[in-house]
């Protein structure tokens, strides 16, 4: 005979256990020897318990019981957030998605792929080339991110100039509410207006209002052409026009329009670097540009050919096309290895802004006029996806304190609100940017959103503090 002390209350390490066992909940000692972020702070992880559901049905089955606990929980994917969205505290509960990570169907004639939501956007990727077809998310975080976390956050990354940011690439959602329903609204259809789209509730909500299980994605064919290069400019003046003339030149084609200004691309291909400089380092700015199509033949005729209209016409100082893969790999190293700002200088404040590509130029010289009156030998590496009007901007002034991070954070977004700008274009709100919400949110947005998340999650469990107190 088994004895059970009913006097004591089960703990909810214990209960979640009891219900779905320890190989499914791990307690703190086991979860601690896992590091808390895949970016910058990989220090262990801290949290009550770690769920790790192995289907939609254990985690409706973790939720109900925290639920009635009124038990906070945080929601982990690949543990890529920069704005600490998935931040955990000791007496949190983190819920890891990562054993649910199946392509479940793929669905070749209707452009279509049902996947769960750990899933790593790379092997999403790979699994699709069998296909011949692919997924037109591409972040630099690819080889970690999941699925789940790239629509928690609506991700953008390096090909929203033509495919959209992810809120563009999914059609339908599973998601578990706070209480432990299960909103299955897995549409696979590219227009359905049969009431509200419920799917928008879960995308860019960062995991407050529900957690999303399973999605249905548009895929795309797989390009047969890729065309790189990297383009010189004096003036923003000049990088406008390109852009312009681009969009012209290659239609549909044009997938990347990355612009670095002068300091990001001379700390990048330094001599100390990582990277050699594939145009030379004096240039005031430079594009990464880069086109995908279907007629391989066609398609580089008419790079080069644009490229020399360019080159022929003023429009552009100087050209350097991508002539294999090793440079095609060697010209996107320096777009997406950033991390490398992190060992030249600490600590780092990241940036992430949206605003009209007209006010970008301005905006960089008003901030960085402001944070040099404030700190003389501040450094600011900006660049970023100039074609759907998104910065990056990391600022190193040699101080981590509170009231330097407030005045930094103050100097960089507080200008925004008068070009009709955001304080985050791809990256979310989480913890780091909650305090700054209401210059890109105005009072009813915000009440809006309060009464959405009262109303599904009424004791406030899911990422409790994170986007809003």
């Amino acid at each position: 005979m088994i004895w059970i002390n009913l006097s004591k209350p089960m703990s909810i390490l214990q209960q979640l256990q009891a219900a779905l066992g320890p190989e499914i909940v791990w307690t703190p000692e086991q979860a601690a020897q896992r590091k808390s972020s895949n970016w910058v702070n990989t220090t262990p992880l801290n949290c009550l318990a770690l769920v790790l559901p192995q289907n939609t049905e254990d985690l409706a089955t973790a939720l109900k019981i925290c639920h009635a606990a009124k038990q906070p929980v945080v929601p982990h994917g690949g543990l890529t957030n920069v704005v600490g969205s998935v931040v955990t505290q000791a007496h949190e509960v983190a819920i890891s998605l990562e054993r649910m990570n199946q392509v479940e169907s793929v669905d070749a004639l209707n452009h279509t792929a049902v996947v769960q939501a750990g899933v790593v956007l790379q092997d999403l990727q790979d699994y699709l080339k069998s296909h011949g077809l692919f997924f037109p998310l591409d972040l630099g975080a690819k080889g970690s991110c999941m699925i789940g976390g790239n629509i928690a956050t609506n991700a953008g990354g390096l090909q929203a100039l033509r495919y959209g940011v992810t809120r563009n690439l999914v059609l339908g959602l599973e998601a578990v509410l706070a209480d432990g329903t299960v909103v299955s609204s897995l549409n696979s259809l590219a227009k359905n207006n049969a009431g509200y789209d419920l799917k928008q509730l879960f995308i860019g909500t960062e995991g407050t209002l529900g957690i999303i299980t399973r999605a249905v994605l548009k895929l795309e064919d797989r390009p047969t052409s890729r065309n790189t290069a990297y383009l010189a400019l004096d003036s923003f003046e000049a990088a406008i026009e390109m852009l312009n003339f681009a969009k012209k030149s290659f239609g549909n084609a044009l997938t990347t329009f990355e612009l670095f200004w002068q300091d990001y691309y001379q700390l990048m291909t330094s001599p100390d670097g990582p990277h050699r400089p594939p145009l030379p380092r004096d240039h005031a700015y430079y594009v990464l540009l880069e086109t995908a199509g279907y007629s391989p033949t066609f398609d580089q005729e008419l790079f080069q050919d644009s490229l020399e209209k360019a080159l022929v016409s003023g429009l552009i100082a100087d050209a350097c096309p991508a002539q294999s893969q090793q440079e095609y790999e060697w010209f996107w190293r320096i777009r997406e290895q950033v991390d490398y700002v992190f060992t030249v200088h600490q600590p780092v404040f990241i940036f992430d802004v949206s605003l009209p590509i007209s006010k970008m130029e301005g905006y960089i010289e008003e901030i960085k006029r402001d944070l040099q009156k404030n700190w003389p030998e501040v450094k600011v590496f900006t660049f970023g996806h100039m074609g759907d009007g998104n910065l990056h901007v990391y600022v190193t002034c040699g101080e981590n304190d509170a009231t330097t991070r407030h005045r930094v954070e103050e100097l960089v977004f507080e200008p925004l609100t008068k070009i009709g700008g955001s304080i985050t274009a791809e990256h979310g709100v989480g913890l780091e940017k909650k305090a700054w919400l209401h210059l890109s949110r105005n009072p009813a947005e915000l009440a809006l959103m309060k009464t959405l998340k009262a109303a599904l999650d009424p004791h406030g469990i899911l990422n409790r503090g994170k986007v809003f107190d």
